[in-house]
């Protein structure tokens, strides 16, 4: 090995050393920014996010570029590579497509933020989860049952999402209740209302126009007459979306132990069963 290759060796090798670190470097100092700073400056962390994820894909592109530049070899490879590169930039160009458009996406989710990190987002199959990370290639979300879920961006862009925490992060939940058609109604509902008023996670979202009309902290309406039962739902407001769920449980339980000892039943369906056996025997008496 002559002394001319050994030099380009050390200088891919030291260059792609320098990526590395300074990648790192880089990441973390951005890092400790984003958990220190954002909340004292009052900025939205996303933004630091997308840069500190961008940061790896900058340097290395400059490398490999460096590298290129450096090496005689690999620089008239590059410039043959781009002269005649009718085919080969049409192969490029499909097989980059997705990582652009990924890209892309990012940038526009950063830009117009149908979500940002943190939100807690919902997608019409039924996922749900907390935004963890925007990179420039997918999105990390955190399920609620502590699994990470990657979306690529081009793909999330193109996506119906609920978000829980845009704008605003109260949420009105809807907890229905059924009761039998020989219970008292108007007591299962003074129950319901109790319950959730003197649950801790509820909070106070009536306007002055509500109070001069002297409308209830919970709502609770009659929405349905059932073959079996009479159908009740509250509405409830509460602090986002995990004190909903929470609120939901508990209301469901103390509900329940509060209609056992006041005599409001739960009803359930009644099934007739009828046998043909005891139908031809019928019909031989008659």
């Amino acid at each position: 090995m002559n002394k001319e290759t050994l030099h380009y060796i050390l200088l891919v090798a030291i260059t792609l050393v320098v990526a590395i670190v300074l990648s790192m470097i880089l990441r973390k100092i951005l890092s400790v920014f984003i958990s220190r700073y954002a909340k004292k400056l009052r900025t939205d962390p996303t933004n630091f996010s997308f840069i500190k994820n961008s940061v790896g894909f900058i340097i290395y592109t400059a490398a490999i570029i460096f590298i290129f530049f450096k090496i005689p070899y690999l620089k008239s490879l590059g410039t043959a590579l781009f002269a005649g590169a009718g085919i080969l930039t049409v192969v490029i160009g499909f097989a980059s497509q997705k990582a652009f458009s990924n890209i892309i996406s990012g940038v526009f989710i950063l830009i117009f933020k149908p979500f940002k990190m943190s939100d807690i987002i919902e997608f019409k199959d039924g996922q749900k989860g907390v935004v963890e990370e925007i990179t420039l290639r997918h999105t990390l979300i955190k399920d609620y049952e502590n699994r990470r879920i990657i979306i690529p961006n081009s793909i999330i862009s193109e996506e119906t999402i609920i978000n829980s925490n845009i704008q605003d992060e109260k949420i009105r939940k809807h907890i229905e209740f059924s009761i039998s058609y020989d219970s008292n109604i108007d007591k299962a509902m003074d129950i319901i209302r109790d319950e959730a008023e003197k649950h801790p996670l509820l909070v106070e979202n009536r306007t002055k126009e509500d109070f001069a009309n002297n409308d209830p902290l919970v709502i609770i309406r009659v929405i349905a007459l059932s073959d079996y039962s009479v159908d009740l739902k509250a509405y409830v407001w509460t602090a986002g979306n995990d004190n909903a769920f929470i609120l939901k449980c508990d209301l469901l339980k103390s509900v329940k132990e509060r209609f056992d000892r006041e005599g409001i039943e739960i009803p359930f369906p009644y099934r007739t069963i009828v046998y043909k056996r005891d139908l031809k025997d019928g019909d031989k008496n008659s």
